[in-house]
């Protein structure tokens, strides 16, 4: 057996996804969102985490998965980046998985569209497939975000 990694796990749409444990801040439960005119639908808005703004990016349209679920559900994976920290608008969070490196795959054949870009790989675990997204694709680059999704 190989090394080993930890993932934060959680579910966008019908997708499992998992980012480096220690990419990520916090786990926080829905909070009010405060949109922001003529952002891009991928930045669904801003939040207010204890005196800190964040953005928040709404996964299912980054990942390209169709409408968004009611914000007043979705869960916030706060993510630490390069710049500061966002957070991701998720359906459902999973737990913490430690995962075999010797399981890592190239992202799937069947993936498509802007998913492509944001998935780094896969790993193959009993029943499923956890998709490894790149936190830094995912959030950059900014030009991309601006002119993504105007409607």
């Amino acid at each position: 057996m190989g090394a080993t990694k930890q993932l934060c796990t959680f579910s966008v749409g019908e997708g499992f996804f998992g980012i480096p444990v220690e990419r990520v801040q916090e786990v926080v439960r829905p909070q009010p969102i405060t949109p922001v005119p003529l952002a891009p639908k991928v930045i669904r808005g801003l939040i207010n985490l204890r005196g800190q703004i964040l953005t928040a990016i709404d996964l299912r349209y980054r990942l390209g998965l169709g409408e968004p679920g009611d914000a007043k559900l979705l869960m916030n994976v706060v993510v630490r980046t390069d710049d500061s920290p966002v957070s991701f608008l998720v359906d459902e969070i999973g737990e913490v998985l430690d995962v075999d490196e010797d399981s890592f795959e190239a992202p799937p054949d069947t993936l498509q569209g802007e998913m492509r870009n944001l998935i780094g790989g896969a790993y193959k675990l009993e029943g499923r497939l956890l998709l490894a997204l790149s936190t830094e694709r995912t959030v950059s680059p900014a030009n991309e975000l601006r002119n993504k999704n105007r409607d």
